[in-house]
């Protein structure tokens, strides 16, 4: 009966003794809070997700310390594209990869046969994306600026890029990594599905490798997924203004950056919705 209860009262359903109906923000939370404490009990993801960038840029940052460009050394402009990164990591990489263990133990099967909502469970993976992701952000800029002169903006504008490369990155990245989920076809392959696309972004879009430094078609490839704007828009956030003569284009380009982020986000999504499934291929 306590079971019955509960569900009725998370889905919105009336119930005994006048209990309250949860709305529709209250079922999002929830869901969120429970995603949120799943990842931090897999001690695999929080190390990756949280603690990869910062021991990278750990590693980098003791090998690397020469100029780039005038008043910009290696440091900063890797910690930049490392931001990046851990947006994407906490959002495509660790939604492409949990997704498809969800569905390979039934998880997902379960959760569709149940009067909740489908659109909790995608709510649940967002609130999970946005509040870790925000902490692993913070993280990064604290420990960048207290230990490697990261420069931090001192106006409201730069803050505001700042916000929407990182909301739309995001978007991006998460409608992403939901996508590809679907490719994986069971539990394990979802990592060997997910990782090489992730490495091979971080290598072609200006994360490890100063972007002009690379070879034209790696350049021209890099150009056509998220990661790669990405970095150029936080670049236009913690580089100095001089820096954007050596992007390809001569500026930093935040209209486009904006454009094909948000573009991105449109593809994502249309993609997820031709393409996601609740159930494995053996299950029909």
């Amino acid at each position: 009966m306590s079971t019955t209860t509960d569900t009725r009262a998370r889905t919105g359903a009336p119930v005994a003794g006048g209990r309250r109906r949860l709305g529709p923000a209250s079922l999002a939370l929830r869901q969120g809070r429970l995603e949120i404490r799943q990842f931090l009990r897999s001690r695999e993801s929080v190390v990756f997700t949280l603690g990869f960038p910062v021991i990278m840029i750990l590693i980098f940052a003791s090998i690397f310390s020469g100029q780039i460009a005038p008043g910009v050394n290696y440091t900063q402009y890797f910690i930049t594209g490392m931001i990046a990164t851990g947006l994407m990591t906490v959002s495509f990489q660790n939604l492409g990869i949990w997704i498809p263990v969800e569905r390979d133990r039934g998880v997902l099967k379960r959760f569709r046969g149940t009067p909740m909502p489908k659109w909790v469970y995608f709510a649940g993976k967002i609130i999970m994306v946005i509040v870790i992701g925000t902490f692993g952000t913070a993280l990064l800029v604290a420990i960048s600026a207290g230990l490697f002169d990261l420069r931090l903006p001192t106006d409201a504008g730069h803050w505001l890029t700042f916000g929407w490369v990182a909301v739309l990155g995001v978007t991006a990245c998460t409608l992403c990594g939901i996508a590809i989920s679907s490719l994986a076809r069971t539990a394990r392959s979802g990592s060997a599905v997910v990782t090489p696309v992730a490495l091979v972004l971080q290598f072609i879009s200006g994360v490890f490798f100063v972007f002009t430094d690379l070879p034209p078609w790696m350049r021209q490839v890099a150009a056509i997924f998220p990661l790669k704007w990405m970095c150029q828009g936080l670049r236009a956030v913690f580089l100095p203004e001089s820096f954007g003569a050596r992007e390809p284009a001569g500026s930093f380009e935040l209209g486009r950056v904006a454009l094909v982020l948000a573009a991105w986000c449109v593809i994502g999504l249309v993609i997820c919705l031709l393409t996601f499934r609740w159930t494995t291929r053996r299950d029909g």
